[in-house]
């Protein structure tokens, strides 16, 4: 029987000398760290300049009042001045809506907030420029938040908001005043009564916002990052998921040593095709990701208690959403080999979370991270799993989206992985050769 080629042995210094080594590794990490600073604080560095059409309802509700024989509608008179603000021109897209349909657009995810004008905004200003009373009440502007779309988003949402009252009490208090001008010059002809001291106190900044919560969240959702978070569980299990498992099959078949601690081992080499090796991987991630789902959940619900519910609807989406995440990033080591998890790496997550809309919202981010998040699967993950925690799995609310991109993905992600393998195959490209058996003994 032949001998093992000996293995020549090498010092730790005579290693460190290699040009090789230094290269290659400050190549790959000097260009990771770039990268990944370049995308990262490039997506978070102004937010609030980078706003663009961010949808907020806003609710006319004002019935207007007759005062001395003249209507009077700052409802419609204030709406109209929102909508037409320069300064949110391009930065916001006002929906004018009824509260009934700003309620539905809040529970489906579809604005980040809303501003509502009461039916008593009129009756309410114009009783501060009338007679003296013992207990005026200050005309107010509620204000909607909506913290399931993203507690970034939502807040981005309540500021803008919170100007715009402010704007409108300006507006209104310099109305009031001149309009607390002439009455005084009237009293003193005595035509007519002055408002009262609380009232004439209350015209410099006279309208009042009022914050509520329009789609309220539980108190362990992390302020409407969970959905976030639970995503990122997802895509690192898809993604790690496929290096564990595509070391495993090499190590089964001999490709590589299994090392646990110090203790080492090689299976005899066996040859497999590159089809069959991503077929057998693919198998592998699919029947493992019902597993990795129901463990997340288990922890995250059954444990850390975070609040949830659908959780067979969110156990099958995770399951789904895992297995494609796995299937990409197996292609892509199918595809690139040793660079595969670098690329797995900057595909799924390098350009995927500052795209995905789970912290800072789309409409706030440079175009082109928009961009990438029509496509990117992290932020089609994030819009379903957020479905499910805070919007009762509806459809609407960015589930059924979600769905059809994580299923397009997993058979994209796997026609690209055979045809990859098949052409390697094809071209003879092989990962190892067909090993024949060792000779038999020469006869004496």
């Amino acid at each position: 029987m032949s001998e093992p080629p000996r293995v020549q042995s090498v010092s730790a210094r005579g290693l460190l000398r290699r040009r090789s080594l230094w290269l290659s590794s400050a190549v790959i990490l000097g260009l990771l760290s770039f990268v990944l600073s370049l995308l990262y604080l490039g997506a978070n560095n102004d937010p609030v300049g980078s706003a663009k059409d961010m949808p907020i309802a806003l609710v006319n509700a004002d019935r207007g009042v007759q005062v001395a024989g003249q209507r009077i509608d700052l409802g419609a008179q204030i709406a109209s001045q929102i909508t037409g603000a320069d300064d949110l021109k391009g930065k916001v897209s006002w929906k004018e809506v009824d509260r009934a349909t700003a309620d539905d657009l809040l529970g489906k995810d579809k604005v980040f907030g809303a501003l509502v004008i009461p039916d008593d905004f009129s009756a309410t200003v114009a009783a501060l420029a009338g007679p003296a009373q013992h207990d005026p009440h200050p005309p107010t502007i509620t204000v909607l938040t909506n913290p399931a779309a993203g507690s970034f988003g939502s807040s981005m949402a309540t500021e803008i908001n919170r100007k715009v009252v402010q704007a409108t009490s300006a507006q209104v208090g310099h109305q009031l005043a001149e309009q607390l001008a002439k009455q005084q010059a009237a009293q003193q002809t005595g035509r007519q009564a002055a408002p009262g001291a609380a009232a004439q106190l209350m015209i410099t900044d006279p309208v009042k916002a009022v914050i509520q919560e329009g789609h309220p969240l539980g108190r362990h959702s992390g302020l409407g990052l969970s959905a976030f978070f639970y995503t990122l569980v997802l895509v690192l299990g898809g993604m790690l998921g496929a290096n564990v498992i595509h070391t495993q099959v090499d190590a089964a078949l001999g490709y590589v040593a299994s090392e646990k601690g110090p203790f080492r081992s090689t299976a005899p080499a066996q040859h497999i095709s590159r089809t069959r090796h991503f077929a057998v991987a693919s198998v592998v991630m699919v029947a493992l990701s019902a597993l990795t789902s129901a463990l997340a959940m288990v922890a995250a619900f059954g444990i850390v208690g975070i609040d949830a519910s659908h959780l067979p609807m969110l156990w099958l989406f995770g399951t789904c959403a895992t297995a494609a995440m796995g299937i990409t990033a197996l292609a892509l080591l199918a595809a690139f080999g040793t660079p595969g998890p670098l690329v797995s790496m900057l595909v799924l997550v390098g350009l995927a979370i500052p795209s995905a809309g789970g912290t800072i919202p789309l409409q706030a981010l440079p175009g082109f991270y928009r961009f990438l998040a029509g496509f990117e699967p992290f932020r089609q993950v994030v819009d379903g799993v957020r479905s499910i925690l805070y919007f009762g799995a509806q459809a609407e609310a960015g589930l059924g989206r979600a769905w059809t991109m994580v299923g397009i993905g997993f058979a994209i992600s796997l026609a690209l992985g055979f045809a990859v393998t098949r052409l390697y195959d094809h071209k003879g490209l092989h990962r190892s050769p067909a090993h024949s058996p060792w000779p038999a003994p020469a006869a004496a």
